[in-house]
């Protein structure tokens, strides 16, 4: 995951620590779509300390050096990894862009020898792209995972990976 040379010259993909900081607008912008309207006991998204931990890979988006989106993979057990924070910045949306970094999580995962990737979002108005973009990626709705529980205001989906996809 480094330059996207079909894209932007000065478009990447990295790990780096979400400790960055210049990561800053990318989390306050999360924060605040997070907690935007969904009652707080519904909210999953990990605090940005928590997502330094050996079982997280934590990858930045930058275009011309600016951070313009994030994402992560936890890995939950050998197989199975749950996508993390995952934010695009509005001013830079409509552009594909999630989808490449989705994209990139997915082969991450894969190369990783993950077998399944889930998800939790919302089932808020504002969470419908986020949604959409997951069915369009091939993400099928599914019951609570992990430590989840039934909750109406979230959606759970998952990613059934092979090798040769």
């Amino acid at each position: 995951m480094s330059q996207t040379s079909d894209r932007d010259q000065t478009m990447c993909l990295r790990r780096e620590s979400p400790l960055t900081e210049d990561l800053e607008l990318l989390f306050q912008r999360h924060t605040r779509d997070m907690h935007a309207d969904t009652p707080p006991e519904s909210i999953h998204m990990m605090p940005r300390e928590a997502l330094v931990h050996p079982e997280i890979d934590f990858f930045v988006l930058r275009e011309a050096g600016r951070a313009i989106g994030m994402g992560a993979v936890k890995r939950m057990n050998v197989d199975h990894g749950e996508i993390k924070s995952m934010h695009v910045l509005d001013e830079v949306r409509g552009r594909g862009l999630a989808r490449l970094l989705l994209d990139e999580l997915i082969g991450h995962a894969r190369s990783a020898g993950l077998t399944r990737l889930s998800l939790e979002t919302g089932t808020q108005a504002s969470f419908l792209p986020a949604r959409k973009l997951y069915e369009r990626a091939g993400f099928v709705e599914c019951g609570p995972f992990g430590d989840y529980r039934l909750d109406p205001n979230s959606v759970y989906m998952t990613l059934t990976l092979s090798s040769g996809e």
